[in-house]
Formats: C-alpha cells, structure tokens, sequence
C-alpha cells in the first residue's frame, strides 16, 4: 500500500512539473507577443481605472487616469499629480503642492512602469497562466508573475486580451497588504504625440517649486 502511495504521489508530482513548465513556456511565449505588439505601436494611450485596497487597513480608494507612452518614454496623468519621464528623467508634479519632484531614471529601479514591466519579466519575475476568464465577451489570459528576488512587490497578475494580445488589467501586491489595480477602460494606438508631451516645463506651473533629488 506505501509503494501505491509513493508511486501515486511521485506520478502526480511528475505530471504536475510537466504541466508547470508547459504553463510557464507558454506564459513567457504570451508576455513575449505582448511585448512585441507593444512595442510595434509607435505611441499608446490608456484611460485606466485605479483602484489601492487594504483590506486590513479598510483603505479603498479608486481614481481614473490617463496614460500616454512612445518607447521607453510615459506620461501619466491621475488624482492631481502627473508624473512624466523622458527615459533619462521622470518629474512627478504634486498639484496641491504645487511642486515637482526630480528624479533619475536609474534611481527608479522599484517603481514598475509599463515598459519596464514587459522588458524586465523574463529576468526579473517567474511566470505562470493561472487560467482564463471571459469578462464584456472578450477572452482574456490570467497570467502571474512571481518575484525572483525578495522584493516589495510579491505578486503581479496580468489580465491579457486573449485576441488582441493587449493587457486588459495589472493587479500589483506587496508586503504591506495593498493591492493596486490598473482597469484599461480605453485602448488608443498610434496615437499624435509631441515630444513635450514627455518633459516638464516648469514655466507652464508658475511658482512650482522644484525638488531635484537626483
């Protein structure tokens, strides 16, 4: 009876690593056409519904965005702050404050941006599809990823147009217990962009102060 047991369970446990690699190939060759597609547009514009829950805090806050990225440069524009990076530089304008924050872009190294999330998952993350869900009559991927070194982040979970290979929705968890989640409501690609689009000009913010922290 122990042999029939360890047999089983050495049989499943066999099955069960054929599967997960399989998922994982199969999960990096999605991320891979994703990032290909993404990177094929010349420019993409994404209106976006926030939402950061903690449920053990009872913290529940949701705000709508606007995101704009060319390459490896984004503006993104939500709850009164705008945060804008040129690849070299990212400022983040405070409008209450009425300040902007300086920073370099390889000082940034936590902060997951849109490009960095796709470029980086293979080094950096460990992939799974973890099933698929068909939400408004489009099938969508569920893909998650896995930190491969301690991090802040501890888990992030892809949503995926199935059809379009177009990231539908990202949920980011950490170790405090929060949960941020980015809803696409509007997919634009292509988009006409100007290259100011992606700088600060501090002109256009009379009085703003500047705190350059790089």
């Amino acid at each position: 009876m122990n042999l029939i047991r360890t047999t089983l369970f050495l049989t499943l446990l066999i099955s069960n690593q054929f599967l997960f690699a399989q998922a994982k190939k199969t999960s990096e060759e999605i991320l891979k056409e994703v990032s290909e597609k993404t990177k094929s547009y010349s420019s993409i514009k994404v209106n976006f519904t926030y939402n950061m829950d903690n449920p053990g805090a009872k913290v529940h806050e949701s705000e709508t965005g606007t995101l704009i990225v060319k390459g490896d440069k984004y503006r993104l524009d939500i709850a009164g702050q705008v945060v804008i990076c040129d690849a070299t530089t990212t400022w983040t304008y405070i409008s209450d404050a009425n300040e902007v924050q300086v920073n370099a872009v390889e000082n940034d190294e936590g902060i997951i941006t849109p490009t960095r999330l796709l470029s980086s998952y293979s080094e950096d993350y460990r992939s799974k599809i973890t099933g698929e869900i068909t939400k408004n009559s489009i099938v969508q991927y569920v893909i998650e990823l896995k930190p491969n070194a301690d991090k802040s982040i501890t888990a992030v979970e892809l949503n995926i147009d199935k059809e379009q290979l177009r990231i539908m929705r990202i949920a980011i968890q950490d170790k405090s217990g929060n949960t941020f989640t980015y809803m696409v409501n509007k997919f634009e690609t292509n988009v006409a962009v100007k290259d100011t689009d992606f700088s600060f000009n501090a002109k256009d913010y009379p009085g703003v102060e500047v705190i350059d922290m790089r």
